[in-house]
């Protein structure tokens, strides 16, 4: 048989499986493939220009003049290529609704809070297409893995600006902690006296913990804004008391003056100048404070800047420290100039999404060049900040809120946390650097056993100080870290009125001195005289000795035939039994 008359098939499976070569293989990337597998699939009809009319009908009119096709298309990427949004990232490490987000001053580690009372730490860095999950997962109310403990959802988590070790984590509870950047606690602000009336006399928040920010010039002080109606300034080096206490008094009909205060900016000028506290309240109002204090008296305050009773969470202060920017609870987004205090400089209507996820906020870009916002149909819109016209409105997850939305400074990327629990962080090849677009250009990692979650488990959750680990024993599901030792052990141990958890274990009383535990029924009843009338009625104990107490009775058995009998008066029936009236005195 001669070698051309051999022929192999064509088979795709077997060339896949063979090696394309021998010795250290190389990995090549293909960036152009990989930008283009993350490049956003938008349909023309969803993104609107400022004017806020749809992409389509700029082709319908497109199509009336054929000349112009080509330079209606550059225009039209000129303005996509304006804002880092043609390419994202989505980060699904959630479970529930993404309420807030912060990236370090670097661009290298993102951290995401969500309503399911956890927070997310994220390494770019660590990051392949292929593996995009959180490197540590922190629940910062928990005390211990092996004891119960509630859990609240995370209202705001905040890198310090000038101390990227130190993030502000803020939960639904009266007290803000300190973490650093691997999720350790540093810092834990003491609570409040509730009993007491003046809130000037309290070392800390009574109640809930809306929001709070960094000092924008000083590392060591931070705010926090509860709904105890006040707003507290602390040094994070004290934490056993505040430095300073605002207290705001409302002025609304039935309030007594107290509110909720909903929102805090605490914002610098770049080009220098004394810093500017702003909060919003739910009473509608708009406070002014000077950032370095006293704080006895508002600079400015304006009543009704919004409607009452609607959450205002979204507040932010322009980089030059002249504008400030509110998204109320009322469909309505205002512009406030410092300068003049009094009205709006503009008013656009904006559908809020505040009274089903209070955290929706809006921004500032770092150069104060647009503000960007989330809405509740899932589009991110980008506006002009003197007349708060869209500029841009793309969608990011359709059908599902927006809640909060970051604007970058070094990474030149957009990152936005919506209600379907998916964190999407917006970039542009050219224009971002680091972040997503250093994820984008690693190498896909290979499937490895290591990859699949249920197979493996977290170093600071599986191998924590407080578990014993047995050689050649099974992993348990350490994803359940936040649940009780019982519920993990259901055979081991002991119920609260004293039997094991096991079914093939008898019950044996525990004896101990001093009434520690519960005594045996059975030992009550041999061995203390008349345990029984305990749980007896106590007329029926008595009458069920009438007949004995009558045929002998023991202490008057000696009058026994010479007792007179007893006689008792005889009614009829028309007189009634009752008590005899007093007579009448004449006079």
């Amino acid at each position: 048989m001669n070698e051309e008359d051999i022929t192999v098939e064509d088979d795709e499976a077997l060339r896949q499986f063979l090696p394309t070569g021998f010795g250290k293989q190389t990995k090549e990337v293909d960036l152009a493939k990989q930008f283009e597998r993350s490049k956003r699939q938008v349909a023309p009809e969803l993104i609107q220009d400022a004017g806020g009319t749809a992409a389509n009908d700029e082709n319908e009119r497109d199509d009336s003049n054929d000349s112009n096709d080509d330079d209606d298309d550059d225009d039209d990427d000129e303005d996509d290529d304006e804002f880092p949004v043609s390419h994202e990232l989505v980060l699904k490490t959630h479970e529930r609704t993404v309420t807030t987000l912060t990236v370090d001053p670097s661009g290298s580690r993102l951290i995401t809070g969500s309503s399911d009372c956890t927070v997310k730490f994220h390494d770019f860095a660590s990051m392949t297409p292929t593996t995009l999950r959180a490197f540590k997962s922190v629940d910062p109310t928990a005390t211990k893995a092996s004891a119960n403990s509630e859990t609240h959802p995370v209202n705001h988590v905040e890198f310090n600006p000038l101390s990227p070790s130190q993030v502000l984590v803020i939960s639904a509870t009266p007290q803000a902690k300190i973490l650093n950047r691997d999720g350790e606690i540093l810092t834990e602000f003491v609570k409040g006296d509730m009993y007491l009336r003046d809130m000037h006399n309290t070392k800390g928040h009574i109640s809930e913990i809306t929001t709070g920010t960094w000092h924008p010039t000083d590392k060591n002080l931070c705010v926090t804004a509860g709904t105890d109606s006040t707003l507290r300034v602390w040094d994070t080096n004290f934490q056993r008391t505040q430095k300073d206490v605002i207290v705001h008094k409302s002025r609304a009909a039935g309030s007594a003056g107290r509110t909720r205060i909903t929102a805090v900016a605490w914002g610098s000028p770049v080009q220098g100048g004394s810093s500017l506290l702003v909060a919003a309240a739910l009473d509608g109002s708009l406070v002014m404070w000077g950032g370095d204090g006293p704080y006895t008296r508002p600079m400015a305050e304006i009543r009704d800047a919004h409607k009452k009773d609607t959450w205002t969470g979204g507040l932010a202060i322009s980089t030059d420290g002249r504008t400030v920017v509110s998204r109320g609870g009322d469909d309505l987004i205002k512009l406030w100039d410092t300068r003049k205090f009094k009205q709006p400089i503009s008013v656009v209507e904006h559908p809020s999404t505040s009274d089903q996820y209070a955290n929706t906020n809006i921004r500032f870009s770092p150069d104060s060049s647009s503000i960007i916002t989330g809405s509740a149909t899932g589009h991110l819109h980008i506006l002009n900040p003197a007349t708060l016209k869209p500029e841009l409105v793309t969608p990011v997850t359709p059908g599902s809120p927006i809640v909060t939305v970051l604007w970058h400074e070094k990474l030149n990327q957009i990152i936005t946390g919506s209600a379907n629990a998916e964190t999407h962080v917006l970039y542009h090849p050219t224009m971002s650097s680091r972040g997503a677009a250093m994820v984008m250009s690693k190498a896909p990692k290979r499937r490895h056993i290591d990859d699949d979650p249920t197979l493996t488990t977290d170093l600071s959750q599986g191998l924590s100080g407080e578990s014993i680990i047995t050689p050649n024993g099974l992993l348990t599901n350490t994803n359940q870290a936040s649940a009780s030792y019982a519920s993990r052990h259901p055979t081991l141990g002991m119920t609260a009125s004293g039997r094991s958890r096991d079914p093939r274990r008898p019950h044996v009383p525990m004896t101990t001195p001093f009434a520690k535990s519960q005594p045996d029924e059975m030992h009550i009843r041999n061995n203390i005289p008349l345990s029984s009338m305990r749980d007896e009625d106590p007329r029926e104990a008595l009458l069920k000795y009438a007949e004995k107490a009558e045929k002998d009775p023991m202490f008057t058995n000696a009058w026994k035939h010479t007792q007179p009998k007893t006689i008792y008066a005889e009614l009829s029936d028309d007189e009634e039994e009752g008590p005899e009236k007093k007579k009448v005195k004449r006079p």
